[in-house]
């Protein structure tokens, strides 16, 4: 492994105090205020302006970017060099959000390779991390917390490991996964998590977690009980169409309209007319 600084400490955008910053006692608070956290994706700087300016408290940049901009069939192809370099480009932005990082496939097998890829993605820009599983990887979560590192939990499914499922499925229909998901959330919120995305998670089973918990469920296909949702924001405003989800349904056509206005502009091109 590269040391830290090989990774462009020097080169992580300076942080500013931006008046009214999101932070992850933020994010804990709202849940009792009762306010719901809506969170959403983003992997460049324009994407991070726009959703900023939307006022999005909670930016996650996701290994979801594997499918979304690289072309991968799945999350597991993810490296760190690939989520140190979206992450840099989105912590540019300088959100007045809180941007957190997806911990990819691999990087975090045990506490000390946790805690170095967690530095890592700080030093990229992240304010916190994300990674997932539940009391398996304990010793990894209590480390990053150790090292001063904020972090959010993942359970119910969780992608990194669609190969080994066989595909997406849900999660907490039978009584032994429903006693081994209350466990695991329990377990990441005394680790001391400042929330847990719940994903693909049976509905009933989220909300009885969300009751639970004294830090917030942000859901992902898993009902509208939880303390926040969290989607792709390529799959939400329609970007693309050729990826079908049940539990996602696009609020624009952007896709469409994308693809119009470039018809548009290339028929004024081969035309030659003026307004080119």
């Amino acid at each position: 492994m590269r040391a830290l600084a090989a990774h462009g400490t020097v080169n992580a955008p300076a942080r500013k105090m931006i008046p009214g910053k999101i932070t992850v006692e933020t994010i804990r608070e709202m849940k009792s205020a009762g306010r719901k956290i809506a969170a959403l994706t983003a992997y460049d700087y324009p994407t991070t302006k726009l959703l900023d300016a939307a006022g999005i408290p909670l930016i996650l940049v996701g290994d979801s970017l594997g499918m979304v901009v690289l072309g991968y069939p799945d999350t597991t192809l993810v490296t760190m060099a690939d989520m140190e370099h979206h992450v840099r480009a989105a912590a540019r932005a300088q959100p007045q959000a809180l941007l957190v990082a997806d911990m990819p496939y691999g990087s975090f097998d045990n506490p000390d390779t946790a805690v170095a890829n967690a530095k890592r993605l700080v030093a990229a820009g992240a304010e916190a991390v994300k990674a997932e599983g539940g009391q398996e990887i304990l010793p990894q979560v209590n480390a990053i917390i150790a090292a001063g590192i904020p972090f959010l939990g993942h359970l119910g499914m969780l992608p990194q490991r669609v190969r080994a499922e066989g595909g997406y499925k849900m999660k907490g229909k039978t009584p032994a996964e429903r006693e081994r998901l209350i466990a695991d959330a329990e377990a990441l919120a005394r680790a001391g998590a400042f929330a847990i995305v719940l994903e693909l998670v049976v509905p009933e089973l989220a909300a009885e977690i969300t009751r639970r918990l004294s830090i917030p469920t942000i859901g992902i296909g898993s009902g509208p009980d939880c303390d926040g949702q969290i989607r792709v924001t390529h799959d939400l405003v329609g970007l693309l169409p050729w990826v079908q989800l049940r539990h996602v349904r696009p609020v624009l056509n952007a896709a469409e309209q994308i693809l119009a206005a470039i018809k548009q502009w290339k028929d004024a091109v081969v035309q030659g007319r003026s307004e080119v």
